[in-house]
């Protein structure tokens, strides 16, 4: 007993010094949690058979009313089930459950936020608008978010800390919907949500002149000091909310929010800069260099490209996908959001062969059913819930930059033959 309490105890204490976060080492292994019939037999599944009945043919006419980026093939019926779990992930509500089994049956600001930028991009303007309703209805008086919420609405399932990172990701959102406007001006009924947004954002930062509070980022564990994972979001907020203010013409609001937004990012270059570490000097690279990138950020600091690239290799575990972080414990396994997270900022920053690889990977690591896993085991078994939404909506995402870029390439090359046709 002695000798087991001598092992333990120094990770105790370091746990309790913030060295070492205890729900990160003491994981358990994670398995595969549902299944194919998750759709029918999770608990906010329709109940009578009706409802399932009608559910296929009006899932087809949901998808055809959008569009699906991917080509055609095993990667377009990857990518379009993938639209369809984010559909069925999301209540009439608004409310986006992460992922269907108990412990991610909750609406988190951060995953509702990459929803409904896939929404926007993939034409589903009505959808998104019903999940950022929800996040105005769930919003707090002073324009943050608490870190998840209950799919009711009626507030958070529990008192873990809130998450400051979700009003960064909420504005980045509402500049990816507004994009998708054929006006390009943010719909009126989300206005509100932005400018409260903006206002915690500013509060939090001072301005730009400080970094936020300390709080948990996506890696969902307690912190004693700021991370790259929330103050980078943070960033790429104010600088989606100022384009969505120069949008409507607000002159002085786009100026005042862009100011705030180069003064963070000056800071967060001067405090976590170059190497870029998720505590800034300590806790080694981890997916928030990707915060850095395109589409969240401009590519101007050659520091924080350089760690992007570095983080993959670094983080790449036994089965080919990555880590959330190189200080990550050593278990072997992949997660999903963070590889995907790769994936789409390098589609994003013109890197489309690197793109389609990580693409690839996602796509041979899905369930049998087709859904993406929030997991993938040593030996390629998917493991954790799945579909999980985060993951499912940068996969969306990511296939509209490659569709994007391959129109262009298109183009280039039609360009000259329609040209002398003319």
């Amino acid at each position: 007993m002695r000798r087991v309490l001598a092992s333990v105890l120094p990770a105790v204490v370091a746990g309790a010094l913030g060295l070492v976060p205890l729900l990160v080492r003491d994981e358990p292994s994670p398995v595969l949690r549902n299944g194919a019939g998750w759709r029918t037999t999770w608990a906010l599944a329709p109940s009578s058979l009706g409802s399932r009945l009608v559910e296929p043919p009006a899932d087809a006419a949901w998808l055809a009313f959008g569009t699906v980026p991917a080509l055609p093939g095993a990667r377009g019926r990857v990518v379009a089930q993938a639209l369809l779990d984010l559909h069925a992930l999301t209540r009439p509500d608004g409310a986006v459950a992460a992922g269907p089994d108990g412990p991610w049956a909750y609406a988190w600001p951060r995953d509702s936020a990459f929803v409904t930028a896939a929404y926007a991009a993939t034409g589903h303007q009505d959808d998104a608008l019903r999940v950022l309703g929800f996040l105005a209805r769930v919003q707090r008086s002073d324009g943050g978010f608490e870190a998840r919420y209950r799919l009711d609405g009626s507030g958070p399932p529990d008192d873990r800390p809130r998450q400051s990172d979700g009003a960064g990701w909420v504005l980045w959102s509402l500049d990816r919907l507004r994009v998708a406007q054929p006006d390009g001006v943010l719909p009126r009924q989300v206005q509100g949500l932005r400018d409260r947004s903006v206002a915690f954002v500013m509060a939090q930062t001072d301005a730009g002149t400080r970094l936020p509070e300390v709080s948990p980022d996506y890696w969902e564990v307690p912190e004693r000091r700021v991370t790259l994972g929330t103050a980078a979001p943070l960033a790429a907020g104010l600088e989606a909310g100022a384009r969505t203010y120069a949008a409507e013409r607000d002159v002085r609001r786009a100026a005042e929010v862009a100011r705030a937004a180069r003064r963070l990012r000056a800071l967060i270059r001067s405090q976590f800069g170059p190497g870029y570490q998720r505590h800034g000097d300590t806790g080694g690279l981890d997916a928030g260099v990707t915060m850095l990138m395109p589409p969240f950020a401009l590519v101007d600091d050659s520091a924080a490209e350089r760690a992007w690239e570095r983080y993959p290799v670094l983080a790449l575990r036994t089965a080919g996908g990555l880590a959330p972080g190189v200080d990550w414990k050593q278990d072997g396994v992949s997660w999903t959001p963070e590889t995907a997270l790769v994936a789409y900022t390098a589609a994003a920053s013109g890197q489309a062969p690197l793109a389609e690889r990580w693409m690839a990977w996602l796509e041979h690591h899905c369930t049998s059913w087709g859904s993406l896993p929030e997991k993938v085991l040593p030996d390629g078994r998917p493991a954790g819930p799945a579909p999980l939404a985060w993951t499912a909506a940068l996969a969306v995402l990511t296939e509209g930059e490659l569709a994007s870029h391959r129109a262009d390439v298109a183009g280039a090359w039609l360009g000259p033959a329609a040209a002398s046709v003319r």
